[in-house]
């Protein structure tokens, strides 16, 4: 606000550059402006009266032709420049996070799911590349609208620079490096910042597809994926042997509060008339909050892509949980290719994939005794190679967001 304030003394026709200098030094305590909102009860003409007290004589000069709008939102803007100088990169990092942990287990073979039950085997670069495309998206989203949402507006009491002039603005945002808001009436329409809060939320959003899915690999009965466990970290106050997803459900958790938040930042759209104050107070709450938690949560998600233990071996041993009743379709397919009726061909591998479930036998070996089986080649069928042999195609896509360092080349 108080840069704000400065750029327009300089760029008016009055004070001299002695009284420039004084506005340049002005300055404030929150305490003296809190001591002033108790007789203005209106906070920006507090700040005007302490801003200008401070600088003397020439302190005449500071809001001069200003509406309390045009700081609030244009400082607001200034603000949100310097939030996504924090977020952005780090969106950026986490995406170079997942690519790297993408393109370490391109060929890591684990169980693809499907409504939480086994489907067909995939591996852990092909999810993870998925999680990194997400990122990058997220990433591109989120620079767009914090572009789109740091514009600024001079343009006084209802947008008609009754006071100023248009031309007066253009060189106040020019001095700030803000573009302007074409028509403020006032103030900065508030789609604006309501995109920035979507943004953010289908953000965070990615951050919880990405934790939740932490979370149900690291149960007990899965165990293919653990969040990093430091040297002296207690699981459990009470069970010394817990090591819970604590990281992930904490993203989970506050997810929720970012689509709170873009809900209440729909709200602040719809103004009456020109405009009132009915979103002053929410946005005070939901942009700091957000901005702050997106950070936050995003510092996590790299802490956890980074760190998080991927246990391969017990991915293998899942693998073989329904004694190979995932290699369903490859059976199907095979039987087609004999001339047998998918119907009927569908019907056969869902008995015997049935029976390999039930009696806890394996599907090759029901098939190699059915005669259904007669003919087919056993070791073709049952290959898991068939299931990466595109996995480079796949995890190679994300040259289009990342290119492969020279190392790696």
């Amino acid at each position: 606000m108080r840069e704000v304030e400065v750029a327009a003394c300089e760029e008016i026709e009055g004070p001299t550059s002695e009284e420039l200098d004084a506005i340049r030094r002005a300055t404030f305590t929150v305490d003296e402006i809190a001591e002033r909102e108790r007789v203005t009860d209106h906070d920006v003409a507090a700040f005007v009266d302490v801003l200008a007290a401070s600088a003397g004589p020439a302190g005449r000069w500071i809001h001069y032709g200003l509406t309390s709008s045009d700081v609030l939102d244009t400082g607001l803007a200034l603000q949100l420049r310097r939030v996504a100088e924090v977020v952005l990169p780090e969106s950026r990092r986490l995406v170079e996070a997942l690519v790297a942990r993408a393109r370490q287990h391109a060929h890591t073979l684990t169980m693809g799911r499907t409504h939480g039950i086994h489907a067909e085997p995939t591996t852990f670069g092909i999810k993870l590349a998925s999680y990194a495309f997400e990122a990058d998206r997220n990433a591109r989203r989120l620079e767009r609208a914090f572009a789109q949402s740091t514009v600024g507006a001079i343009s006084g009491a209802v947008g008609t620079y009754s006071a100023t002039s248009p031309d007066f603005e253009e060189r106040v945002l020019a001095r700030l490096g803000l573009e302007r808001e074409p028509v403020s009436t006032q103030v900065v329409a508030r789609d604006r910042h309501a995109e920035l809060l979507q943004a953010i939320a289908l953000a965070g959003a990615g951050l919880e597809r990405f934790a939740t899915e932490l979370r149900l690999l690291a149960r007990t009965e899965v165990s293919e994926v653990q969040e990093p466990f430091s040297t002296g970290q207690k699981g459990s106050s009470a069970m010394p042997h817990k090591r819970n997803p604590i990281k992930s459900e904490q993203i989970v958790g506050l997810a929720r509060v970012l689509r709170g938040n873009a809900l209440a930042g729909l709200e602040d759209v719809a103004l009456w008339h020109e405009r009132d104050i009915s979103h002053s107070s929410v946005e005070r709450i939901v942009l700091p909050d957000s901005t702050t938690l997106l950070d936050y949560l995003q510092d996590r998600a790299i802490g956890l892509v980074e760190g998080m233990v991927v246990n391969e071996q017990r991915m293998r041993e899942n693998l073989e949980l329904t004694r190979g009743a995932v290699f369903s379709q490859r059976v199907l397919l095979a039987l087609v290719q004999q001339s047998c009726d998918r119907d009927d061909a569908y019907r056969v591998v869902q008995r015997l994939t049935q029976r390999a479930l039930d009696e806890r036998t394996s599907l090759r070996d029901l098939l190699a005794a059915d005669e259904a089986g007669v003919g087919l080649d056993l070791d073709a069928i049952f290959d898991y190679g068939s299931y990466v042999r595109y996995a480079d195609v796949i995890v190679g896509r994300l040259e289009q967001i990342a290119p492969v360092p020279a190392t790696l080349g």
